[in-house]
């Protein structure tokens, strides 16, 4: 059964990847750099102080640093441990991809897939009540993520995995921050 999953997944991969054109090579190599997505983290910082109290977004800030410091700790120790080797390291899936992007650590599960979907999910849950539209932000995370397919460095599985893995601490997060801050507004 396994097995038969790890063929489903290098199939799946080689046919996303088999997409790809060297005219979008540019576009999904800029989408996939943390960088350029920095005006929408802003954003996402100028709303948390917009809705919320100073006190409330600062804290809310302190949980996303907390939250993601476990998450990049979980995501390296799951890769080391794990020890998939990324598509573009294999060297019969280097002979049927277009390898756009060379990286060298571990493929499973995909840290940028965990990161975007863990920032979005856990700010669709602080600002859901207060900005209508927070859902429009999943685009980002959706886009950041198959960019990893696109470039050859992650199977469609590391991704599966890494959105799942970061929608599941966000909510973790928000609960803790749910607790403590009744706790502490006592």
């Amino acid at each position: 059964m396994f097995d038969k999953l790890l063929e489903w997944d290098r199939d799946f991969f080689l046919y996303l990847n088999g997409l790809g054109n060297e005219s979008h090579d540019t576009f999904w190599s800029i989408i996939t750099e943390f960088a350029f997505w920095a005006p929408l983290f802003l954003c996402i910082i100028l709303l948390l102080f917009v809705t919320n109290t100073r006190a409330q977004a600062f804290r809310m800030l302190l949980t996303y640093m907390v939250m993601l410091t476990v998450l990049t700790a979980v995501i390296f120790i799951t890769k080391d441990y794990v020890a998939r080797l990324r598509p573009n390291n294999n060297e019969v899936m280097r002979l049927l991809m277009r390898v756009v992007r060379n990286s060298q650590d571990f493929s499973f599960f995909s840290g940028h897939a965990a990161s975007s979907f863990n920032i979005i999910t856990l700010t669709t849950l602080f600002l859901r009540k207060k900005v209508k539209w927070i859902a429009v932000l999943f685009l980002w995370p959706l886009l950041f993520s198959f960019s990893r397919i696109y470039l050859g460095v992650h199977y469609p599985l590391d991704i599966f995995v890494g959105a799942l893995v970061g929608i599941f601490f966000a909510f973790a997060f928000y609960n803790l921050y749910q607790k403590l801050t009744v706790s502490y507004s006592l």
